[in-house]
């Protein structure tokens, strides 16, 4: 008899409870889709490494005067640590982590640490690549950014990229 009296109490209660719990269920939706929904595609971080290896390969061969070499084969990401930031007037996160990568035509693959900094494009669309410059005199922080690739510029780069030997018009 007391399963039958707790039965029907809560069937009685349980309209009651389903408008209060809806609510607090889309609340805490909303606010798990705030964290989530800022997090940068596996292939926007892929990219920004590989970018920000190259630029410092370039950096590097430049103030040695040597050749810059093949682009670098960034794989197995692991994101440890995203914390949202201001990079100019613009949202960005910063992301640390490592990844393995290894340079054209070398075998040996290094598995290293990561810290990157991306910028969020204007519709949420696109992304960049973010590196901090010198602090400014009053002591905000100076950033230069470069675009990533969209994913429709990734396919086209992709396709075109065997056909266009090494001395094509870009």
């Amino acid at each position: 008899m007391p399963a039958r009296v707790a039965l029907l109490v809560a069937n009685a209660f349980a309209p009651s409870a389903r408008r209060l719990l809806a609510p607090l269920l889309v609340v805490a939706l909303l606010l798990s889709g705030c964290g989530s929904g800022a997090q940068p595609p596996r292939r926007v971080v892929l990219d920004a490494l590989a970018l920000q290896i190259r630029l410092t390969q370039d950096q590097v061969a430049q103030a040695l005067r040597l050749e810059p070499v093949g682009l670098p084969e960034v794989s197995r990401v692991r994101v440890e640590e995203q914390q949202p930031i201001a990079i100019g007037e613009a949202r960005g996160l910063r992301l640390t982590g490592r990844f393995d990568w290894r340079l054209a035509e070398d075998p040996i693959r290094v598995d290293s640490p990561f810290e990157l900094y991306l910028q969020r494009g204007e519709r949420g669309r696109s992304w960049r690549l973010a590196r901090p410059l010198a602090v400014e005199a009053d002591g905000t922080q100076a950033w230069i950014t470069e675009p990533l690739p969209l994913p429709g510029e990734r396919q086209a780069r992709r396709a075109a990229a065997p056909a266009s030997g090494s001395g094509g018009a870009g």
